[in-house]
């Protein structure tokens, strides 16, 4: 069995997250979004509550549309409150429209949204080289700068300890421990 990094433990669903998915580079804006809108839903959780709850979220929210998110009624946002599949935290829930009305602009001034996130590692994932995972960070630099220029278009649940998670998830950072089987590179056990 391949050693992982600690934080997912045994549950199967929680594995195959890091093993397919936690930080493996991803540019397409659609996931760009959805996981956007899932790290915002997470602020105060467990990742393992949101991933048992992501189908849901798919299903509320058009499969991450943004331009379909950004077009939900008070109502079908106030309907997505009632359904217990998803965090049922208003605010959490109406973010997903303001931050998808924020993502379109992002879109429209950038090109695309994955230009404007991967600017903030330069271009390039930043691999880090935790020995284990007290060594993993809980913000960096550029989880600050991106937060902020978040925050300065509009986004919101987009704190620097969220958008580190984000960047790590999106494979920007690369924080798998050293004897994660998912590290790469020369430190690599």
């Amino acid at each position: 069995m391949p050693e992982r990094c600690g934080w997912c433990g045994t549950d199967p669903l929680y594995v195959a997250y890091h093993d397919q998915e936690w930080g493996v580079p991803q540019h397409d804006d659609r996931r760009l979004f959805e996981k956007l809108v899932l790290e915002g839903a997470q602020a105060g959780l467990s990742w393992i509550t949101i991933l048992r709850k992501r189908e849901a979220y798919r299903r509320l929210f058009h499969e991450f549309d943004p331009v379909k998110v950004a077009a939900m009624t008070d109502a079908e946002l106030e309907a997505a409150l009632q359904d217990p599949g998803i965090v049922r935290n208003r605010l959490k829930v109406f973010s997903a429209r303001k931050n998808a009305l924020a993502f379109l602009a992002v879109q429209e001034e950038f090109g695309s949204f994955d230009t404007f996130l991967w600017a903030f590692v330069g271009g390039a994932p930043k691999v880090n080289h935790p020995r284990t995972l007290a060594e993993v960070p809980a913000v960096s630099p550029e989880a600050e700068a991106l937060s902020k220029a978040l925050k300065k278009r509009g986004f919101t649940f987009v704190g620097p300890t969220i958008m580190y998670a984000y960047l790590q998830s999106l494979g920007l950072v690369d924080d798998h421990v050293a004897t994660c089987w998912k590290r790469q590179g020369p430190d690599s056990l």
